[in-house]
């Protein structure tokens, strides 16, 4: 009897554990990635799938956060992206911890010359178009990090250490983007366009690989 109040008891333990962990709520701001090969020759193998044959890779991680019933997202006049962002008028590009752009290739953004490594993506947002920022800032692990030279997300941001600064395309789409969206568009084996989508705008900013 006892034997079997324990195998009763360990099964409703782990089937409410289960149920605690399918009733989890999701984070507000997930992590996500956006993912672009460059520079690969593509061919289709015996089975008739397409196959990349070299190239350097490209890869933004960002978080990803929604609406949550807001409208007007940036705002407008005197209060635009203060929503968002800080108030000197820098975004983070998404949420919590540092954007990141990371390539492999060299690439020229903007008529500047980007080289192999990993970047902070900081946006300066303005009601007339963004500003896209690549920064070469060392950034820091976390919110709290001691060493003020470090940047978090837009904390300690100095400009000094801007690699680029160019204007965005910027674009209204037809219907309001829920959650915050990085993406590579317009793609080639010579490049194309970084875009950011939320809300009632998309901000692009074109790239090729550099010779």
């Amino acid at each position: 009897m006892l034997r079997r109040t324990l195998i009763l008891g360990t099964a409703l333990a782990i089937a409410g554990s289960a149920f605690a962990v399918a009733q989890q709520t999701p984070p507000l701001s997930p992590a996500g990635t956006a993912n672009a090969l460059v520079g690969a020759k593509w061919s289709k193998n015996a089975e008739g799938n397409m196959r990349a044959e070299g190239g350097k890779w490209l890869e933004v991680k960002y978080s990803r956060p929604s609406l949550r019933g807001r409208t007007n997202i940036f705002g407008s006049g005197a209060d635009y992206g203060k929503g968002v962002g800080e108030d000197n008028g820098l975004w983070r590009a998404g949420a919590n911890a540092t954007t990141t752009f990371m390539t492999e290739a060299p690439l020229m953004i903007g008529g500047k010359r980007i080289e192999p490594g990993t970047y902070a993506v900081i946006v300066e947002l303005k009601e007339a178009g963004w500003t896209f920022i690549l920064s070469s800032q060392t950034r820091a692990e976390k919110f709290d990090d001691p060493d003020k030279t470090k940047l978090y997300a837009t904390s300690n941001y100095d400009p000094k250490f801007d690699v680029v600064r160019v204007p965005m395309t910027m674009l209204t789409p037809k219907a309001a983007i829920d959650q915050f969206t990085i993406g590579f568009v317009d793609m080639s084996d010579a490049g194309g366009k970084l875009a950011m989508a939320w809300d009632k705008t998309v901000a692009m900013v074109p790239f090729t690989v550099a010779k």
